[in-house]
Order: C-alpha cells, then structure tokens, then sequence
C-alpha cells in the first residue's frame, strides 16, 4: 500500500488520459485494510485514512462516469461529478453493515452524475421528481433500440412504457421534453428594437409576497411534522435518531450509540430503521 500513496493524486482538470492513467494505479483495497480504514476515518477522524479509500476507488468513478458519455458532457466533467458522489460515500460508509465501499459508492456517484446531467441538460429542467429522472435515464437509453427513430411512434411508446412499467402517456411527455430545443433568454442582437426576448418576460417570483408567505407557511408545516413524527419515539429511539440524522454537529457514527446504549451497532442500526419506519407513518397519516 505504501508504495501507491507515493503517487500524485489525480486531478481530472487537464489531460484526462493522464488523469486515468494515474488513478488506475492505485490498487484496490482488501476487505480488512478497508474495514481498518473506515474504522480509522469514522472512530478517529483520520482524514488520511479517508484519502486512501477515495484513491483506491477513483478507478470505480471512471468506469461510471464512461457509460454516461452519451449525453454530450465532458468526461472530465463527469468525473469531476462522480468523485464528489465517491466521497459523500466515504464520509457515509459504515463497514459494521457488512457492505463493501466499492458497492455503496455506486448510488452516491450515480446520484452525483445524474444530479450534474439534468443541470447541464437544458437551462429548462427535463425531470424534476424522482419517476421523471429515473423516465429520463431509461427512455434515452432504450431508445437507442430504436435505430433511426428520432419520435417514438404510438406502437413503439406503448412498448417502451410497458418495459419501463409506466404510463404510455408519461413516455410520451418525457419524449417531447428531450426533443424541445433551447431558447436563448437574451435573443439574437440582430433581431432588432422590437424583438421580445424570453429575458423581457421571464420574472423571478421566489420574492414576490405571496410566494414567501407560501414558503413560510410550508416550512413552518414541515417543522411541526417532524416534531410529531418524534413524539412518536420512545427516548432511545429518538436519541439514535436525532444523533444519526438531526446532529447539532457531526453526526453520530453507529459506533458511537452503541457505546453509548452498552448495545452492538447492529442493534443501533436495527433500532434506528423500525424508528425511520415508525416517523414514516406518523408522517403519512398527518
């Protein structure tokens, strides 16, 4: 292991076969030195321990980013993206779940990727909630089945919303938004005094009274669903949740509670999923 840390560490800004070359240099770690780690990072705040699971992993990020080429996107970029994704991973992974790195990381450096492509993909978002993104991802890639179709027929949309498990009507809708055209919001200089650009007409109404009386009024709904959803826990309960997900800080390792509680992290991490499950209900029937 000593001999790899003595490499540069990668930057993905500059020459990307360079960048990848160096980072497949980096061997990948056994099961024990990754527990050793992890423990390192999250018992003792070890940042260079965190550095080491990062390293080992980039070549994981690669991989990744290269099957998300298809959209048009620097694969630097992509990179850039999915690295922040690999440590969001690293800062969350808790080897006591028997759950390699290298498995965990996946979702947080898709996650990171499909957050950067719908930004980039038009100034207009294409997907919004959850079922719009993942419609997003699956229609271009199967699409692609398609050769020479640029519009889905009627036949072609039925058989693309029965693979995908979705409304024909909701494939139909994903489809236009991928195939709209972006519309610049200053216009063309050429186009004279009397051109009504999108800039003209395009007003910024976060700031608008009623709209921050709304937004008050939701957050003020939120705040009082979650302190009943609370109420709902017995006091070790909350505390481990509380701990885990509403820190005044750092928040707190499965570790940390069980040494607080006399318990195994195991029973820490089975205590706090019936708790999300029991505010989930709570939250659902308010």
């Amino acid at each position: 292991m000593t001999h790899a840390l003595a490499l540069p560490i990668p930057s993905a800004i500059g020459n990307i076969d360079a960048y990848i070359q160096v980072a497949n240099r980096y061997p990948m770690l056994a099961e024990a030195e990754e527990i050793r780690l992890a423990e390192r990072f999250h018992n003792e705040g070890d940042v260079e321990a965190a550095r080491q699971l990062v390293l080992s992993h980039l070549r994981l990020v690669i991989s990744i980013a290269r099957g998300y080429l298809g959209y048009g996107l620097p694969h630097a970029d992509l990179i850039q993206e999915g690295n922040i994704g690999l440590m969001k991973a690293v800062k969350r992974f808790d080897p006591a779940r028997g759950v390699r790195l290298v498995s965990f990381a996946m979702h947080w450096i898709k996650a990171e990727i499909h957050e950067y492509i719908l930004k980039n993909w038009r100034l207009v978002k294409v997907a919004t909630t959850k079922a719009q993104r993942k419609l997003f991802f699956n229609l271009r890639s199967l699409k692609s089945d398609y050769e020479g179709v640029d519009t889905l027929s009627g036949p072609q949309a039925a058989e693309v919303a029965a693979r995908l498990g979705v409304k024909q009507d909701e494939v139909v809708e994903m489809e236009t938004r991928l195939s709209g055209r972006d519309i610049a919001l200053e216009g063309n200089p050429d186009d004279g005094d009397e051109a009504f650009a999108p800039i003209d007409y395009l007003a910024d109404s976060r700031y608008e009274p009623t709209r921050v009386l709304e937004n008050k009024a939701v957050a003020r709904l939120h705040d009082e669903g979650l302190r009943e959803a609370l109420s709902v826990l017995d006091p070790r309960s909350r505390r481990i949740v509380e701990a885990r997900w509403l820190p005044e800080g750092e928040a707190a390792t499965l570790h940390d509670l069980a040494a607080e509680f006399d318990v195994s992290a195991e029973r820490i991490r089975q205590i706090e999923v019936k708790a999300l499950q029991k505010m989930r209900d709570a939250l659902t029937e308010a």
